[in-house]
């Protein structure tokens, strides 16, 4: 384990109760060794990229600290999609549970398996949007500051989640 970081984590659903999947996500980060989450953002609901015959997501960001190195934090992700029935099948397909690691801290990762910042990140407005909420002065390696590419997103369709309860 090394010093610990911020991490942003972008969270999706479409399947098997989208917005409770998400909201379990949540908690389930939390427990992640040597990862604490500092912050969780409202949740917001979205056209899907890709396929146009699938339901809608609901999308959120997460942010941690945490002692791992990036990939085995994306272990722990990978295995949290797991557990809530992910499949990987179809590229942008519908899915119980998606966990994007996002941000690592300033650094830029470009591996086989991992490439941060998240390639398409700032333009998803279901991604910026919730970064925003949650940590606005946040600059993107690479990208420059988050407020820059949320002056460019196209944020049509975008729309925020009941709270719980209110759906």
């Amino acid at each position: 384990m090394s010093a610990p970081v911020d991490a942003f984590v972008g969270l999706g659903s479409n399947l098997d109760d989208p917005a409770r999947q998400v909201r379990a996500a949540f908690a389930e980060l939390d427990t992640i060794d040597a990862t604490r989450l500092v912050a969780a953002s409202p949740l917001y609901r979205s056209a899907p990229v890709g396929p146009a015959d699938q339901p809608e997501y609901v999308n959120a960001v997460a942010w941690l600290h945490t002692g791992l190195e990036p990939d085995p934090l994306l272990d722990a992700l990978q295995s949290i999609e797991t557990r809530h029935g992910r499949v990987r099948g179809q590229h942008w397909g519908p899915r119980t549970l998606d966990l994007d690691l996002l941000l690592y801290a300033d650094r830029r990762i470009d591996t086989r398996r991992l490439v941060v910042p998240h390639p398409q990140m700032h333009q998803r407005a279901f991604v910026l949007v919730p970064l925003h909420d949650i940590a606005p002065d946040t600059f993107l390696p690479g990208l420059g500051p988050l407020e820059t590419w949320m002056n460019r997103v196209d944020r049509a369709g975008l729309r925020a989640d009941p709270p719980a309860g209110r759906d």
